[in-house]
């Protein structure tokens, strides 16, 4: 025999008046124990009550946009004697913690020692799809779980058309939508796309498709450059003395075939670095909360081949002296521009130098090449007039070869003033090179 039964809101924790933001049944549906009925939300939690009976609903006694509390009538249902009753309330009816907003992340303690990372390590870091209309966001029809999962990604859930039961959003619709956003033109920052241009309307072209090289540069480039918050350093070094040096030790082999570059000497200037600022021998984990610290010292060496941009690294450079590092540039060079380089040769750097010195300009903004924090750009040396003063005070202008110098470095982790020390310090070893030594 049918029975008819107020539904009402079950133990929901210490909530009060919290926000009826969409009804799931309509008079006349029949329905199934634990079924959603409602969707609620509060500042503090969103959960949807399920339904302990089986039957059909005869009135829903909530709107929209009500008010509800622990007690209150939601629906009357129709049920059967026979019906089945949920023994307790599903998963879904209990409240969900507090998705805490982030908070200003402080800056990393300058630990010698690398921070123990955090539990949630692993996770992976949030997308940002755009902003999130957050009355939208409420009024989506979604779960909980999926609500905190959106949440986590940045996801607006507005914007996100469901694929399940009545249009609920899943969580692959969500995932679903971020890789939409990311791969579109706005790259999931919610720019307008690039529009399609025929340029053949204005003259003669030729299609060329880019090398593998080309289009994986491209991708690492692109996401370092919007995820990393850029700063970059201008400097110059006086290698004048550096120079010479260097060209007596070519004239000592070159028998050997050996040419020794600046490039071997920058390496060594950059070891001294890293020591002396061991915070720009770091990388943030995935939770960016944590700094990992590196008691090695590998440099990547970006390197110009015919299919694109390479980067191998040389490993342990601290433990080779000048020539060794020479040696092994040759070697790595050659391999890159051979397609001989394996994953492994091109993995594990702590920083990249990237020089065009031997092309020319002034001055460029090189792209940190994450997860590293900083990468030395060069360009070409140039004779330059330098005012040099004598001890009595007078002083005149005398020709030194100076090379320029452009740091960036992820801000996040390093500060302007570590930034200008960094370069004050490597011009300081690369003007005198007995400093190497140290």
């Amino acid at each position: 025999m049918a029975e008819v039964k107020d539904i009402a809101v079950p133990d929901i924790g210490d909530f009060k008046g919290v926000e009826v933001i969409e009804i799931m049944v309509s008079p006349g549906d029949t329905i199934s124990v634990e079924d959603p009925l409602v969707s609620l939300e509060s500042d503090k939690a969103a959960m949807e009550i399920p339904s302990p009976e089986a039957g059909v609903v005869k009135t829903v006694k909530v709107s929209k946009g009500d008010k509800v509390s622990q007690g209150d009538i939601l629906i009357t249902m129709e049920v059967s004697a026979a019906a089945p009753t949920a023994e307790a309330p599903a998963a879904d009816a209990a409240p969900l913690p507090k998705t805490p907003e982030p908070a200003p992340a402080p800056p990393p303690e300058r630990s010698t020692e690398a921070a123990r990372p955090a539990a949630s390590a692993h996770r992976p870091p949030p997308v940002v799809a755009g902003p999130v209309d957050e009355n939208g966001f409420r009024k989506a029809h979604a779960s909980p779980s999926v609500r905190k999962f959106a949440r986590e990604l940045g996801a607006d859930l507005g914007r996100i058309d469901g694929s399940g039961p009545k249009r609920r959003i899943l969580k692959e619709d969500v995932r679903a939508f971020i890789k939409k956003a990311l791969s579109s033109g706005g790259s999931g920052l919610d720019v307008a796309p690039m529009p399609e241009i025929d340029f053949s309307q204005f003259g003669p072209i030729e299609i060329r498709p880019l090398t593998k090289i080309n289009r994986l540069t491209g991708q690492f480039l692109h996401r370092n450059w919007v995820t990393v918050p850029h700063v970059t350093q201008f400097d110059e070094a006086d290698v004048t003395e550096l120079e010479q040096f260097r060209k007596s030790l070519n004239a000592e082999h070159k028998n050997d075939g050996l040419r020794v570059t600046i490039l071997a000497f920058l390496i060594k200037a950059l070891v001294s670095a890293l020591k002396e600022f061991p915070r720009f021998n770091a990388s943030l984990d995935t939770t960016g909360e944590n700094l990992v610290l590196k008691k090695y010292i590998h440099i990547g060496v970006a390197v110009d081949t015919p299919e694109g941009l390479v980067v191998p690294v040389l490993r342990d450079v601290d433990r080779k002296s000048l020539i060794e590092v020479a040696k092994e540039l040759i070697t790595v060079s050659e391999k890159a521009r051979d397609r001989k380089l394996t994953p492994s040769d091109m993995q594990g750097g702590c920083i990249t130098i990237s020089s065009l010195g031997g092309i020319g300009g002034t001055a460029f903004t090189p792209i940190v090449n994450a997860p590293e924090v900083a990468i030395l750009g060069v360009s070409r040396a140039q004779m330059k007039p330098v005012y040099i003063t004598n001890g009595d005070g007078s002083g005149e202008f005398v020709p030194r070869l100076i090379l320029p110098l452009s740091l960036s470095y992820d801000h996040r982790v390093i500060d302007g003033a570590d930034g200008a020390r960094f370069t004050a310090f490597l011009n300081k070893v690369l003007s005198d090179t007995r400093r190497l030594l140290l």
